[in-house]
């Protein structure tokens, strides 16, 4: 049986959603493992968001909370705000409150990715503060840590992404993900997707 991979995200202006194509083609290259993308709902009107400038979104599914507890591991991908993990997304974890009750995601690999809006907006408060979401359903937090080699200690370019799992920048949703970001984030799916293979194996 492969190990079934589910990366999930909002993403309002195409930076967030940009990063898990990526990582779904870093976990896609790893043999023994199916990956799926998925949205979560979005909890602002259509007319809010023409107003805020937001694109249409991918055609990528929506997930229901309980969905989740159907894949071997997850991926978890959200824009920051103020530091954190936007309230689309926070409204999705909240939701998970059945899953948490049966403990249904406990011992189930996670990961995260994020956007800023720049180099002071939250790469790292925003995987650190989302790692209690995880805690509470007893999920195993997979940082990508080092594992990338020299593109984590690049200093001559702004890039996105830490120890605790790829990003990119936003800017004035201008800017698009460099090709050193994407290729973290593909490194991610890929690093992932071994782990959660792994564990699988050994379950």
């Amino acid at each position: 049986m492969a190990a079934k991979i589910y990366i999930v995200y909002y993403s309002m202006y195409g930076h967030v959603a940009k990063l898990a194509e990526e990582i779904e083609k870093g976990a896609a290259s790893v043999e023994g493992v199916e990956v799926k993308l998925w949205q979560v709902p979005e909890t602002l009107s259509d007319d809010v968001l023409t107003k805020m400038g937001a694109p249409p979104k991918k055609d990528v599914p929506i997930i229901t909370p309980t969905e989740l507890a159907e894949a071997d591991g997850v991926i978890f991908g959200f824009p920051t705000r103020f530091g954190m993990m936007a309230a689309q997304f926070k409204a999705f974890m909240d939701a998970t409150g059945g899953l948490w009750r049966t403990q249904q995601l406990a011992g189930k690999p996670a990961g995260i990715f994020y956007s800023t809006g720049s180099q002071g907006g939250g790469q790292e408060t925003t995987p650190l503060t989302a790692i209690t979401q995880l805690v509470h359903h007893g999920m195993i937090f997979v940082p990508v840590g080092y594992t990338f080699g020299a593109g984590m200690f690049e200093m001559e370019q702004v890039k996105g992404g830490t120890p605790y799992g790829s990003g990119t920048f936003a800017g004035d949703g201008s800017r698009v993900a460099t090709e050193l970001e994407l290729q973290q984030a593909f490194h991610q799916g890929k690093y992932f997707a071994g782990i959660a293979k792994k564990l699988k194996g050994s379950a």
